[in-house]
């Protein structure tokens, strides 16, 4: 009997694996810092660009996961095999360079914000290079396990910690609803785009940060993973409906909090630090620690993935098992891990720099919704389940809002380097 329990838990594991990877993936210290940038600048107007965002997230994950489903090929195979290699190539390539900068930006906020933290309880505080170098071992010790039922663990358990952190902050920190309700129509605020903090920027990177390319790519190694056939069709779409969904809750949470607070109050938001510092103040230390241990999480969450993006490509282009106990991927997973202690040591400010490389995102996105317009209507390879007419219509909108935010992300580099 025993056996045969833990034979079920492993299912059930399996099943909410690729939910669990995505909500870890997507909202990490990024989408937090970019929430609460939006959140502190202008309350809930922007709230519309987070529910398209997730609404196209959902129709990205189902199309993506349902080309696995029917041709039990992961996105990078099929872009080698049916498009040519470079593109498979090109997405290793602009993928790995986003999560670099990524890397360095996340651990960067995370170090900030635990110093900020610490000062609560140590003089002076705990310097953020040492929280950084904590938390690169910590993520770089689960790593070297190399046993995916302990990553899987580890990213439920903190991921199940942020989630129950910014709701129950939502709470706390509401903003009034009719404020919430205006924000789902779409409207630009009418402030000029200087120095790179206008909207346009911040929209392209909240944009960047919830239709990331790498989520949909990684996602089909994980659906192939997890077993699933077309049989599973119904379950992957819960899945990517739990993803979505709790994406929008938890992103729209974040923003009520900076909305509520720091909008409120009319404060700018310029340093990761002062989620914190002006927090306390305002909403008291309870409600600034739980945004801490939030953010925290999100970061440590995030990092899981980040960390592993690389090697996981590879496999999954060479279409190798993702064996990450072999020595090239541990060493790979170390040098990019020693990425998060780069803006602690040169003193770099990671805000802005974290949301330009969030916008940049969004330039591989017209791409990816390309490849799965393609491959998605080739009866070759799907068959009787080809796109409908709906799916390609919802795909050719995305293409064109993908379109439209790389425009609005242009606009804001060029204001960012004219300042």
């Amino acid at each position: 009997m025993q056996p045969s329990s833990q034979t079920g838990l492993k299912h059930r594991l399996a099943l909410f694996l690729p939910g669990i990877f995505l909500l870890g993936f997507n909202i990490g210290t990024g989408s937090v810092t970019a929430m609460t940038k939006a959140g502190a600048t202008y309350g809930m107007s922007l709230l519309w660009t987070l529910l398209i965002s997730c609404a196209a997230t959902y129709i990205m994950i189902v199309t993506y996961g349902r080309y696995t489903l029917v041709t039990g090929e992961t996105a990078l195979q099929a872009f080698r095999k049916h498009i040519h290699p470079a593109v498979g190539i090109f997405f290793i390539v602009a993928l790995t360079a986003g999560v670099a900068g990524s890397v360095m930006g996340v651990m960067g906020i995370v170090a900030e914000i635990s110093h900020e933290w610490s000062k609560s309880f140590v003089t002076g505080g705990i310097a953020p290079i040492y929280w950084a170098a904590f938390f690169v071992s910590l993520v770089y010790f689960i790593f070297w396990n190399g046993r995916t039922h302990v990553f899987e663990r580890a990213l439920a358990v903190i991921v199940a910690i942020m989630a129950a952190s910014f709701v129950l902050n939502f709470f706390l920190l509401m903003p009034p609803p009719g404020d919430i309700a205006a924000g789902l129509i779409p409207s630009v605020p009418d402030v000029p785009e200087t120095g790179g903090q206008g909207p346009l920027l911040l929209i392209a990177s909240m944009v960047g940060t919830t239709l990331f390319s790498g989520l949909f790519i990684i996602r089909t190694t994980l659906v192939k993973e997890a077993g699933w056939t077309i049989k599973d069709d119904k379950q992957q779409k819960r899945d990517a409906s739990f993803a979505a969904v709790m994406m929008f809750v938890i992103s729209a949470a974040i923003m009520a909090a900076a909305a509520g607070t720091l909008f409120a109050e009319g404060i700018a938001l310029d340093r990761p630090a002062q989620m914190i510092g002006l927090l306390e103040p305002l909403a008291g230390p309870l409600a600034a620690s739980i945004f801490a241990i939030g953010i925290i999480a999100a970061g440590v969450s995030s990092q899981f993935p980040n960390v592993l993006m690389l090697p996981w490509l590879l496999c999954d282009y060479n279409g190798t098992e993702r064996d990450m106990t072999l020595g090239k991927y541990r060493v790979m997973v170390f040098f990019i891990s020693l990425l998060g202690l780069v803006v602690p040591l040169i003193g770099a400010r990671p805000l802005f720099v974290m949301i330009a490389s969030q916008a940049l995102n969004v330039a591989i996105l017209p791409a990816t919704v390309a490849c799965i317009l393609y491959l998605g209507n080739r009866s070759d390879l799907m068959g009787a389940h080809r796109h409908s007419g709906p799916v390609n219509a919802a795909l050719a909108v995305i293409f064109l809002f993908s379109l439209m935010t790389s425009y609005m992300g242009f606009q804001g580099f060029l204001a960012l380097i004219d300042s």
